[in-house]
């Protein structure tokens, strides 16, 4: 607990910053991979990370962004196309009680490719230099009862049966959880938990279905001596007290594009949470030049300069067209930054 804060703060105090932009797909052109065969295979996916180690260097390397690990390994319908990210098929017609307690009788944390995501966070953990930090993705308990039930049907049980909603998030951060716990068993140092659909919530919903359960996930991180990050996708502004309230170490925030207004968030928040972000993923930094993609960069960094408590890192998770020369200008920028304060 505290290990990226302390980090953090560290590299602060020598005038410089913590960089780790969430890519993970660009490494499939690097390693010469497919998405689909990376998502399935931990030494392909080891191969697919190990490849932007070696040639970004961030401090903190995730593994590839996938929300449809737990779902697929509850059985869910899932489709592998080969150059993007396994889908979770929407979910037609009304989820029934019988279908949860058929998905608890499931052996969750024995499905082979959720295992293999531990086993590429275990490759990480034992190849990697040693200042790299590994980081690891679990699906937020909220966005994983849409995924199961679907999320308009999430999003009318919230308001007419929110007794019904609590259950089923209940059971989905129990699967969370396991999942989790073999991944930081497996040498995580981060934990950054993905709730992009807990956008879509009020303050007191998003507090009953996701926070209430992220609070079990920080705790569990915690006993590991590891961190935990949340992650919301879009203009989270309004969920940033609650998400604090969950006693999460740091919040990785959308871009700009998504209503974020990085600077402004950091002047309200507690010192000892880190923020994470915030170049969007889609903009410059996938159809603008390197000298565009510096200067923005820069622009960032010199906005954030009188807080200690930040990541230099991107909005969300690249994709896989980013140019690789648009990759290295953002480290190169971030790498060669000093802090004027």
């Amino acid at each position: 607990m505290g290990r990226l804060l302390d980090l953090v703060k560290s590299s602060y105090s020598e005038k410089r910053r913590i960089v780790a932009p969430l890519v993970g797909f660009p490494g499939v052109k690097i390693a010469q991979s497919s998405i689909k065969l990376a998502q399935q295979n931990h030494e392909e996916h080891f191969k697919v990370v190990s490849s932007l180690v070696d040639k970004f260097k961030p401090d903190i390397q995730f593994v590839l962004m996938d929300l449809s690990v737990e779902a697929n390994a509850l059985g869910l319908n899932t489709l592998f196309p080969p150059d993007d990210s396994a889908t979770v098929m929407k979910k037609h017609g009304k989820f029934g009680t019988d279908e949860l307690a058929l998905l608890e009788k499931i052996k969750f944390d024995s499905d082979s490719r959720l295992l293999s995501y531990v086993k590429t966070v275990e490759l990480m953990k034992r190849r990697f230099p040693a200042g790299v930090k590994v980081g690891a993705y679990v699906t937020g308990p909220y966005t994983l009862a849409g995924l199961i039930i679907g999320a308009e049907e999430a999003g009318l049980m919230a308001a007419r049966h929110p007794e019904k909603l609590e259950e089923i998030c209940v059971f989905t951060n129990d699967c969370i959880m396991r999942y989790a716990e073999l991944l930081l068993s497996a040498g995580a140092d981060a934990v950054c938990v993905l709730e992009p659909s807990g956008v879509m919530l009020g303050p007191s919903h998003f507090e009953k279905f996701s926070v209430a359960n992220v609070k079990d996930i920080v705790k569990l991180c915690h006993t590991a001596d590891s961190d935990c990050i949340y992650h919301v996708c879009g203009n989270s502004t309004h969920l940033i007290e609650k998400m604090v309230e969950s006693g999460v170490d740091g919040l990785s925030l959308d871009s700009k594009d998504g209503g974020i207004y990085l600077s402004e968030i950091a002047k309200n928040i507690q010192k000892n949470i880190v923020l994470i972000g915030n170049i969007s993923p889609s903009r410059t930094i996938v159809y603008g030049s390197p000298k565009e993609v510096k200067e923005e960069v820069k622009a960032l960094l010199e906005s954030m300069d009188s807080f200690p408590n930040y990541v230099l890192s991107t909005g969300c998770d690249l994709p896989l067209e980013t140019p690789v020369d648009n990759i290295s200008a953002f480290m190169e920028t971030g790498r060669n930054y000093t802090i004027s304060v």
